[in-house]
């Protein structure tokens, strides 16, 4: 049995790690870390986990290093380089669900997230966590940077459409809509349960910090720079993803093209699931689960592809895509503890 570290335990990502390594047969929870809540026992702050008889702790490396196999870092941007550092050092494999390691450009970071980044120089050594396009290299990797959930909804769809050349990588437009999860668990007016109920807005139209995500992964699938305009929405309701994307046909676009090329690359892939053409994805039926569902249909009229896709935020979007690849990591099978 593999002994785990969740370190930032408290968030939403952290309670879904404990939800889904709670039940694993293969990783056992060790340490589950929180400032704030340290030395509370975690049914106390968490009481469907009241079975569980582990208490929050103060975070300590060196008590993590000596005790776990792997650890998750479900912290927010900036701090997790503060854990993922010493731990990479001494030996532990980590699993960083922040943004602190997914762009491979320490400016770009700095654009995006307006600060300098605290490890630049560990930044080509963290492997992108997308199981799906990165088996191998997540397989030997040290550290892996798990992809954001508005990214992952984003990616799986074109990356195959884009190696293909079904589609063009110039003009990608995506409308995403997320439930209030996706911000954190964090007191802020406009996320309130008065201000979300009843309400359906676009926030951050332009610049979004997932952007650069998007275009480092889709430029590499399509050989050439890929251009993403991506406007987010925030949806009411708890958790879960669903994005439109509009596309216009590349060279090899054709009859049954968009079809063949998604069944290609995920007819064997236990959590992507390619919808018939004309259907579209549902966030209902990947709740709580590590499933990226993909519809896809042409209009004739205005000669756009468009794609849908639906995935739970706090699973395949966050911490379940965390399990997935720790699963590879630890040379299980990728599938352990997760539907």
């Amino acid at each position: 049995m593999f002994k785990a570290a969740i370190i930032g335990a408290s968030g939403y990502s952290g309670e879904e790690l404990i939800r889904i390594l709670a039940a694993h047969p293969a990783i056992s929870i060790d340490t589950v870390t929180s400032r704030r809540y340290a030395g509370q026992p975690l049914g106390q702050v968490f009481p469907r986990f009241r079975w569980l008889d582990t208490t929050f702790e103060a975070p300590d490396v060196e008590k993590i290093a000596d005790s776990a196999d792997i650890a998750f870092l479900a912290l927010p941007h900036g701090l997790a380089a503060e854990f993922a550092v010493p731990l990479v050092k001494a030996g532990v494999k980590v699993v960083d669900i922040s943004a602190d390691f997914r762009l491979s450009d320490a400016a770009v970071y700095a654009e995006y997230y307006k600060t300098e980044h605290p490890a630049p120089g560990l930044l080509g050594t963290a492997v992108y966590g997308l199981p799906e396009l990165h088996r191998d290299e997540v397989a030997g990797a040290s550290m892996v940077a798990c992809p954001g959930c508005y990214p992952t909804s984003v990616i799986l769809p074109l990356a195959p459409l884009l190696r293909a050349g079904v589609i063009s990588p110039k003009g990608i437009l995506v409308a995403s809509a997320s439930g209030v999860t996706g911000a954190g668990r964090k007191l802020a007016d406009a996320f309130l349960y008065p201000e979300c109920a009843e309400s359906f807005r676009a926030y951050a139209p332009s610049g979004h910090r997932h952007i650069p995500e998007m275009e480092m992964e889709l430029s590499a699938a399509a050989g050439c720079e890929a251009l993403v305009t991506f406007v987010p929405h925030l949806a009411p309701m708890r958790r879960g993803i669903n994005s439109t994307m509009f596309l216009t046909p590349g060279p090899t676009f054709g009859k049954g093209a968009v079809g063949e090329a998604l069944e290609d690359a995920y007819s064997n892939e236990p959590f992507v699931n390619v919808l018939p053409c004309g259907s579209t994805a549902d966030t209902k039926h990947v709740t709580m689960t590590n499933t990226c569902e993909i519809g896809h249909v042409f209009d004739e009229r205005s000669r756009q592809i468009i794609v849908t896709s639906a995935i739970d935020n706090l699973t395949k979007g966050a911490s379940g895509q965390a399990v997935q690849c720790a699963n590879i990591m630890l040379g299980l099978d990728e599938s352990e503890g997760l539907i």
